[in-house]
């Protein structure tokens, strides 16, 4: 279901869905008081939901959406101002399960190719996902039998996870990548050991420049932990929580003997920058052996190359379990490379994350 104010916008989104062969519009609505009312007659798995509509606005019908069923899986889509993309935090905090960021005006939304690959892929990915959470399958076609192995590009915990020996080193850092489902994952992630935390936290989430700054402020409030958008020149310091802002690599350096934060604009990697594997890379480089990784929930690959790289200097690696993952496509792809030394629910992450770091782990 694609729900947007603008006739133009809904048109052209319910246009570039249903020319994937994979994706039923099965409705489209210009508010939310319409969404709700055709939710049950077209009983869509994924609502692509504007948040700016009269009425009755997406903020306000999310809660509504998502009481008519836990199935439904929600694609907030908003304009990357300031205001929208606070808007947005709250909605992935109420249980949506991704954004993605529209154009500011009609004309570049016509004209986004970026836009629209990322929609159409978000959605397929989202949908995919589920269906393998819930041992289903994903058609080719409308009313076809086929299975489409191109829209399934998420791997599955059906097959099996080797587990690797946890570093006879103590982590002397923790660097986190999420992506899809990562910023309710973090705030879990982070609240479970915030009264234990003694090292720094290092964290990749896959954002554009206007929700990291947001993301790490929501962190901070609601956890309580120094957390701060990381910025140029930062030294590290035990406890304290930093997010890579959009566009920018996250790497640490040793200056004069100590752990510092540089940015840069390197070429993106798996599409992506900020990106986890650089982040990784240059903790493994680091700390080698007393490197803690942690990959929670999202889509692609993103974190296998680095993650390879802390277990290659001895380091240990640990994963988000795929029924706790909105995408198990990041921590699934490292758990099947058997780089993994616990793959967990989420709740269970932070717990072990302090049995790790103080010795106490199996």
């Amino acid at each position: 279901m694609v729900v947007d104010d603008s006739a133009v916008v809904r048109g052209l989104i319910a246009k570039w869905l249903g020319d994937d062969p994979s994706v039923e519009v099965v409705a489209t609505a210009s508010n939310g008081e319409m969404a709700l009312k055709n939710l049950a007659g077209a009983d869509p798995e994924i609502v692509v939901l504007d948040i700016e509509m009269p009425v009755m606005d997406g903020l306000t019908a999310l809660p509504k959406i998502l009481e008519h069923s836990n199935e439904i899986q929600v694609l907030m889509a908003s304009t990357l101002t300031k205001r929208n993309a606070e808007i947005s935090m709250r909605a992935l905090s109420m249980g949506a399960a991704d954004y993605v960021s529209k154009p500011e005006t009609t004309r570049e939304v016509t004209t986004s190719l970026s836009f629209q690959q990322e929609l159409v892929g978000k959605v397929v990915n989202l949908a995919a996902a589920r269906r393998l959470q819930n041992g289903g399958k994903v058609y080719r076609g409308k009313g076809s039998n086929s299975l489409n192995e191109d829209i399934l590009p998420q791997v599955s915990s059906r097959g099996v996870v080797a587990k690797r020996k946890m570093s006879s080193s103590l982590p002397r850092i923790i660097g986190v990548g999420s992506s899809t489902g990562g910023p309710q994952a973090l705030l879990k992630f982070l609240n479970s050991m915030k009264d234990e935390l003694r090292l720094p936290v290092l964290i990749t989430q896959h954002m554009p420049s206007a929700f990291t700054s947001i993301l790490a402020d929501h962190l901070a409030k609601a956890t309580g932990l120094p957390c701060k958008q990381a910025e140029n020149g930062d030294i590290i310091h035990t406890g304290h929580v930093y997010v890579a802002p959009g566009d920018y690599h996250m790497i640490v350096v040793n200056e004069g003997g100590k752990k510092v934060i540089r940015l840069n604009q390197d070429e993106p990697e798996n599409f992506c920058r900020p990106a986890v594997d650089p982040m990784f890379r240059s903790l493994a480089k680091l700390f080698g052996p007393s490197v803690l990784g942690v990959i929670l929930t999202g889509m692609g690959h993103d974190g296998l190359k680095g993650s390879q790289e802390i277990v290659d200097a001895g380091g240990t690696v640990i994963a988000q379990d795929e029924a706790s993952s909105i995408v198990w496509g990041m921590p699934g792809a490292v758990s099947q490379a058997g780089l993994c030394s616990a793959v967990l629910p989420l709740d269970e992450i932070g717990a072990k994350v302090i049995d790790i770091t103080m010795g106490e782990a199996v």
